[in-house]
This record gives C-alpha cells, sequence and structure tokens, in this order.
C-alpha cells in the first residue's frame, strides 16, 4: 500500500472557488425562474388566466413578456407595458425590482468568469499532485453546502411564519417604502400576477439550488472516493 498523505481539505484558494460556487448556483437558478417563461405559460394555461382576468391569452402573454424583457441587463429604457396602464409608484416599484434582479445577473457572469479562473487552477493543482497523494475536491462539496444555506434558511422562515407573511416580510426587508401593494384599478398587471405565481418561482428557485448543490456535494464525494481507490 502506498503512503498516503491526507490533503489538505480547504486551501485558502479551495474556499474561494466554493464562495465563488455558491454565488454562482445560486444567481444561474434565480436567472433561470426570472427568464423561464415557459413556466408562466403553463401557469396561465392550468389557471385559466386570461378568463380570470378578462384579458385575451395573447394580451396576458405580451404584457408578461415585456415585464420579464425589462428585467433583463441587456434592457434599456422605460417599462412600458403594451396594453396596461401603470401609476408612478408602481414604475418606481418594477425599477427596483429591476435593480435587484440586476445584481443576480451581474454576479451569475462575474462568478461565470471568477469560477472558471479558480476551479481550473484548483484542478491544474490537483492534476499535479505528486502520484500517490490523494486529491481533495472538497471545494466542490463546500460551494454545495454554502449554496444550500440560502434556500434552508428561507424554508425555515417560511415554515415558521407561512407564505402570506414570509412574503411580507421579504417586501419590507429588500423595499422601504410600500408601492408594492399594488392596487389592480392604477396596476392591472398585478392581475396578471397571482399571489401563487411568485409562490411558485421561489419554489422552483429552491429546487434549482437544492438540485446544483446537491449534484456538487455527491460529485465531490465520488471523485474523491475514485481517486483514493486509485491510490491506494
Amino acid at each position: 500500500m502506498r503512503e498516503e498523505n491526507p490533503p489538505r481539505r480547504f486551501t485558502p484558494l479551495g474556499v474561494i472557488a466554493a464562495i465563488l460556487i455558491a454565488v454562482l448556483v445560486i444567481s444561474a437558478s434565480v436567472t433561470a425562474v426570472l427568464f423561464d417563461r415557459g413556466a408562466y405559460t403553463r401557469l396561465q394555461d392550468r389557471e385559466n388566466l386570461p378568463q380570470a382576468v378578462g384579458m385575451s391569452r395573447e394580451d396576458v402573454l405580451e404584457n408578461y413578456n415585456a415585464l420579464i424583457d425589462y428585467n433583463s441587463i441587456f434592457f434599456t429604457g422605460p417599462l412600458e407595458f403594451p396594453t396596461l396602464s401603470m401609476s408612478e409608484p408602481g414604475r418606481v416599484h418594477f425599477e427596483e425590482v429591476k435593480a435587484i434582479f440586476t445584481v443576480f445577473q451581474i454576479a451569475l457572469i462575474v462568478s461565470i468568469a471568477l469560477t472558471a479562473i479558480c476551479c481550473g487552477a484548483l484542478l491544474n493543482a490537483i492534476i499535479k499532485k505528486r502520484k500517490g497523494r490523494p486529491r481533495s475536491y472538497s471545494f466542490l462539496a463546500l460551494g454545495g453546502a454554502l449554496a444550500l444555506a440560502i434556500p434552508a434558511a428561507v424554508v425555515c422562515v417560511m415554515g415558521a411564519v407561512g407564505w402570506d407573511r414570509f412574503f411580507v416580510m421579504f417586501h419590507e426587508f429588500f423595499f422601504d417604502n410600500d408601492y408594492w401593494v399594488f392596487d389592480a384599478m392604477t396596476d392591472p398587471v398585478i392581475l396578471i400576477l397571482p399571489d401563487h405565481f411568485f409562490l411558485d418561482s421561489l419554489v422552483r428557485i429552491v429546487a434549482a439550488i437544492v438540485i446544483s448543490a446537491a449534484a456538487l456535494i455527491v460529485g465531490s464525494v465520488f471523485l474523491e472516493k475514485t481517486n483514493l481507490r486509485k491510490n491506494i
């Protein structure tokens, strides 16, 4: 049996890579759900939303797509709904929402680049390790664990206070005004964004993070066990 020198579990570069991986997983999950228009189309058909709000299917989709397009970092100009009116407080709220989504999209782009650099350096170091020394992929598991912290906290809080209270707490935390309390008379867009749409979006974000994090953790364990067997 070859002499086994246990690798350092978490090097400084490994910790940095893990943090970047966590940011990447979270920002990618939020961005993917934001731009998943198919999910809204399915919800619209399932809930028969056009009939419920007194609009045609085409009008509902056009106004929803206008909102999603506006939240892209590549969109410039003011928000304009094709067939719906909008109040000034409503416009301000959507600007604040766009600012939040912009942070996630920038975080996604930056974390992709930096994660590639850090993970490339780590993998290069792993490959160059002298033969006979186990290789550590713990940074992948740590990244997955860090990513899981956010949905775990969300689920715990929501389980404790309930969805309705959580929804209010979320808006009170991120916004310093009450512009998010829409009046359907002045901001009819709220009619095509029912409350359960936001719950569905949150569930999908949490699911995406959990699945990605679990894949990282399982992948890390698999790689380490595989390399350990090779060095015995």
